[in-house]
């Protein structure tokens, strides 16, 4: 009797036409939750520094880049490379290979460090949402500068 029903659940599980698969790739894992931004500063020795901001959620891109412009708070020793227009409002529009940020400063505002403050900032919550590492960046000033053409990438992130 035995016998009969090993040979029974074997003859079951053979016919159910589930076919044996090799393993496949998922692409990349997903982000999980972020209790907030990483925004990007700059220390003294001038190297960009990740700082996280739990504020409880993640937020947008916008909302991140506005925590940015308002400065590191007492951080210790960080600071921004952006100069304070009072404006803290970027645009923000997301397309499949670029986001294009319209910046509310001149070009002659932010250092090429402040520049990057941004693109960093931008990608890492991008990321943190569970977007592309290889997103690039369009920064688009309020006066048209070659600079607005450029494509970026954060040196911190590839």
């Amino acid at each position: 009797m035995r016998r009969l029903l090993a040979l029974l659940g074997v003859l079951t599980l053979a016919g159910c036409g589930i076919q044996p698969s090799g393993v496949s790739d998922g692409g990349e894992a997903p982000t999980g939750l972020a209790a907030g931004p990483t925004l990007y500063f700059v220390d003294a020795s001038q190297h960009l520094v990740a700082q996280p901001r739990m504020g409880g959620r993640l937020g947008t891109i916008a909302d991140a880049l506005a925590l940015l412009m308002t400065g590191p708070g007492d951080s210790g020793n960080l600071h921004t490379e952006i100069a304070s227009g009072g404006t803290t409002r970027f645009g923000v529009a997301i397309n499949p290979d670029v986001i294009e940020l319209t910046v509310p400063l001149t070009a002659d505002d932010v250092t090429s460090l402040g520049m990057d403050q941004i693109v960093c900032t931008a990608v890492a919550v991008h990321i943190q949402s569970g977007g592309s590492r290889s997103m690039k960046v369009r920064l688009v000033f309020t006066l048209t500068t070659p600079e607005s053409d450029r494509l970026r990438t954060c040196p911190l992130i590839s």
